[in-house]
């Protein structure tokens, strides 16, 4: 049976505020024995690599959920062998007709990237690298809930300052700050907080673009409004070497204004 510790972690801090992190992207890691089925030799694993994962989000969040008092979940495996933010059901999921769904099968540029699975390998995958990583949250989840009748989910995310070809979006005039909302657990006051304290940093923010929506347990998903979201995307050009992968020189001020927000989001709470 796959652990938790295989797919994810977690990491609480001082448990004050029904606060959670939800970081799906920000991890490298391709389990050894699943690598033979991706195509790509070394030097394009890496370019894909450096396209798509959402470098150091991982150091700009979860530090500041768990110093506000909340609960950061973190996926470890890149999102190249399971995406842990996509639905299961491909037909659910927009980005499955680029080959994008919860298991990928195209890469950025749209080149083959891995054979599609058979069912049974599909179904070996998400038992695997999808389903303990949701249940961990599910469980986090319930446990704010029962501590404190109400949680909210940071979606945290990053996103290159230049559309890569399999997004949806192609508008060059990216912001500073994409926040993604949903209907149901998105209430209205706490994307105003978010926008407003980007405005004060002087941030540009946009809602929904290039990017949209949230993530929440499919348990929870438009089930139960006391579990609130809102997906918070930097752009990659405030903080990275977007060419390396390396921490630009504002890495350390990103952070800083992250937990910022942060603390001013869990200040509300």
């Amino acid at each position: 049976m796959t652990t938790l510790a295989e797919v994810g972690t977690i990491s609480p801090g001082h448990v004050g505020v029904p606060l959670l992190a939800h970081i799906p992207h920000s991890a490298t890691p391709i389990p050894p024995d699943l690598r033979p089925a991706i195509l790509l030799g070394t030097a394009e694993l890496e370019r894909e690599l450096l396209a798509l994962t959402d470098w150091y989000t991982h150091e700009l969040f979860a530090p500041a959920v768990r110093a506000a008092g909340g609960v950061a979940v973190v996926y470890q495996c890149s999102r190249l062998v399971v995406d842990p933010e996509r639905f299961a059901d491909d037909a659910q999921e927009e980005m499955s007709a680029v080959g994008m769904g919860v298991i990928y099968t195209r890469t950025s540029t749209g080149a083959p990237l891995r054979t599609p699975p058979t069912a049974t390998e599909r179904a070996a995958l998400l038992r695997r690298c999808y389903w303990p990583y949701h249940r961990a949250i599910e469980r986090e989840v319930d446990t704010l809930l029962a501590a404190f009748g109400r949680c909210l989910i940071l979606d945290g995310h990053s996103f290159p300052s230049r559309p890569l070809p399999c997004e949806l979006d192609q508008d060059p005039d990216r912001p500073d700050i994409c926040l993604g909302t949903d209907a149901v657990h998105t209430p209205e006051p706490l994307a105003r907080l978010v926008e407003g304290f980007c405005a004060t940093r002087g941030l540009r923010t946009t809602r929904n673009r290039p990017y949209r929506g949230t993530y929440v347990p499919l348990k929870h998903y438009h089930t139960d409004r006391r579990v609130s979201s809102v997906m918070i995307e930097v752009n990659r050009r405030l903080y990275l070497d977007e060419g390396t992968g390396a921490r630009a020189p504002s890495f350390h001020a990103v952070q800083r204004l992250v937990a910022d927000l942060v603390g001013y989001v869990a200040g509300m709470e």
